[in-house]
């Protein structure tokens, strides 16, 4: 039985279960699965039926087959050259394992394009937080992407979790940037710090000082989403890393690069730019349900070598969840 079969066993199993279930973080587990499913299935529609349709198409695996796959695969995002890789491996276990049966080779597909963002690391999705001690989380991006609105719906996962948490607004270049941070704060009951300066660092100084004193649990902190000069940007940066070095040693915990999923190519190229100025270790992908091309993270992993920490599957606050590679396959795959 390969990797698909097995969780698709017990994400089914889970199903089943659901109505009997009386352990709440087993409810959790099932309720994110299902958004999972359900945030999916523009991409299911789109890139698994394609699949589908190549094995009631080719009688056999052949050249045509396999130049098939390829468009659809690269139509789904995932990448020209991460594709042709991904195709030379398949085509090596077709030989190798003498398959021909359709449904077999399925499996083999799903398990190899697991395989493409685990590879040989121990990935996880969590992150680096301490507990009982101040945690710093910068969020990185460009303007559009839903940077700010992510900060909030990640400090209300966490807030749910009884973390003492604050907000800076660290966006001292977009008008309203500052407003629309303070109205999530208040809006999910967390502390907010920002005023009408335009130098970030000065903010950020002066709330993490705060924060420091009053005993937070986690501080997250907005930052402009510019990126047509990068050495501004850059400079800009690595300002904000040495304040928040000064005052929380071992700081940033996590630096998160917010990209929008519906972007596609964009998004890889936006990643690939703050790789060079920043050192960003997580990704968050908003709206990978208004996407029909979800093969974008396995794209992710693949070229710019990032984790994705967390995905956006829809507008609620409870919509932005920790990303799970085998909830991301069986949503992705389930009915192929």
């Amino acid at each position: 039985m390969g990797f698909f079969s097995k969780i698709k066993n017990i994400f089914n199993k889970q199903e089943e279960l659901k109505e009997t279930l009386d352990n709440n973080i087993e409810k959790e587990e099932v309720a994110e699965t299902e958004k999972y499913v359900e945030g999916l299935s523009k991409s299911r529609d789109n890139f698994v039926n394609k699949l589908s349709i190549l094995g009631i198409k080719y009688t056999k695996i052949s050249d045509d087959f396999y130049d098939e796959l390829e468009e659809i695969l690269i139509s789904a995002d995932i990448g020209v050259n991460t594709v042709m890789d991904f195709v030379d491996r398949l085509k090596k276990r077709v030989k190798s394992e003498n398959i021909e049966d359709f449904e077999y080779l399925k499996e083999v597909i799903v398990d190899e394009l697991f395989m493409i963002y685990v590879g040989d690391d121990i990935l996880s999705s969590k992150l680096n937080i301490k507990e009982d001690e101040l945690n710093v989380i910068l969020f990185v991006g460009v303007n559009g992407v839903g940077k700010t609105t992510s900060i909030a719906k990640i400090a209300n996962k966490f807030k749910k979790e009884n973390k003492k948490i604050m907000l800076i607004a660290g966006d001292t270049f977009r008008a309203g940037a500052v407003n629309q941070l303070k109205e999530w704060a208040d809006k999910i009951g967390v502390t907010f710090f920002g005023d009408d300066r335009t130098d970030p660092s000065a903010v950020i100084y002066d709330g993490l000082n705060r924060a420091k004193s009053e005993n937070y649990d986690l501080v997250l902190i907005d930052t402009a989403g510019r990126l047509q000069n990068k050495s501004n940007l850059m400079k800009e940066l690595d300002k904000m890393n040495r304040v928040i070095g000064d005052i929380v040693p071992n700081n940033p915990v996590e630096t998160l690069l917010v990209i929008d999923a519906t972007t596609g190519q964009n998004g890889i190229s936006q990643a690939k730019s703050f790789k060079e100025i920043t050192n960003v270790t997580g990704i968050v992908l908003t709206k990978l349900d208004g996407s029909a091309k979800g093969g974008i993270v396995l794209a992710i992993k693949e070229l710019v070598d990032i984790p994705v920490k967390f995905v956006g599957l829809g507008e609620k606050e409870t919509d932005m969840i920790p990303f799970d590679i085998e909830k991301y396959i069986y949503g992705l795959f389930k009915e192929f």
